[in-house]
């Protein structure tokens, strides 16, 4: 389980069957799986199900939409039997808070965890969207997370490049990084990386890693070197 092993693999493949073959594979070196809208439209609710046997799953779908739509997408979420999703944290104050006391609902009777996404770690400050602030990349991120956190929930999604000046200012967050990379890996779209065992020094809770596995030739020998990495055990 994620608590106990901070990777999320992230199940970035086009099957149920793929997806399932993948985890099975790399279960003994991983905390956790990740599925995003690749295969939760096609499969849903009986992916997570047989996923959540093997480890925790996180459901990362980045909603963003008016309060009602992505209340009910949350709790849809939860019921399905995932224990992490992820929402923008651009849904705004107001809502925030809304969904801080769904998590506290949930949590009643079964462990759930929302996670508000800052800025998508395929940004630069180049690539920003027109409308956003033309603040530093780093500034932006620290005003979302300030706004979650005071709206009462505390896990946040960020590149590694800014998860020591969260850990900093949010000491009790829970801190989801994507953009691992090992030395060598390709970046493919992840403008912003780093090594497994930075981020987790810088305060990373947990770490997700995606195409340097799912892509790579041996999976499991790459999902075994993440975790010598992150245990300390490798070099």
């Amino acid at each position: 389980m994620i608590q106990k092993n901070p990777i999320f693999v992230a199940l970035d493949v086009d099957d149920k069957a793929s997806a399932l073959k993948l985890a099975h594979q790399v279960k003994p070196f991983v905390g956790g799986f990740k599925v995003g809208p690749r295969l939760m439209v096609k499969y849903g609710a009986s992916l997570v199900e047989e996923l959540s046997e093997l480890g925790s799953v996180f459901v990362d779908n980045k909603y963003f939409d008016i309060p009602n739509t992505v209340e009910y997408a949350i709790r849809a979420t939860a019921q399905s039997g995932a224990e992490f999703t992820t929402i923008h944290a651009c849904c705004g104050a107001k809502a925030l808070s809304a969904f801080a006391q769904l998590e506290r609902e949930i949590n009643a009777n079964q462990p759930f965890r929302i996670l508000v996404v800052t800025v998508l770690t395929s940004f630069t400050q180049e690539t920003l969207p027109p409308n956003w602030s033309r603040e530093p990349i780093a500034i932006q991120v620290k005003q979302l997370a300030k706004m979650s956190i005071e709206a009462g929930l505390t896990g946040l999604v960020c590149s590694p490049h800014e998860v020591d000046m969260l850990r900093s200012d949010f000491p009790e967050a829970f801190i989801v990084t994507p953009g691992i990379r090992r030395p060598g890996n390709e970046t493919g779209d992840q403008a912003r990386t780093l090594g497994p065992r930075e981020a987790l020094n810088a305060g990373a809770s947990a770490l997700v890693i995606g195409r340097p596995i799912y892509q790579a030739a041996d999976p499991v020998e790459q999902a075994r070197l993440f975790h010598g990495l992150v245990s300390g055990e490798g070099s």
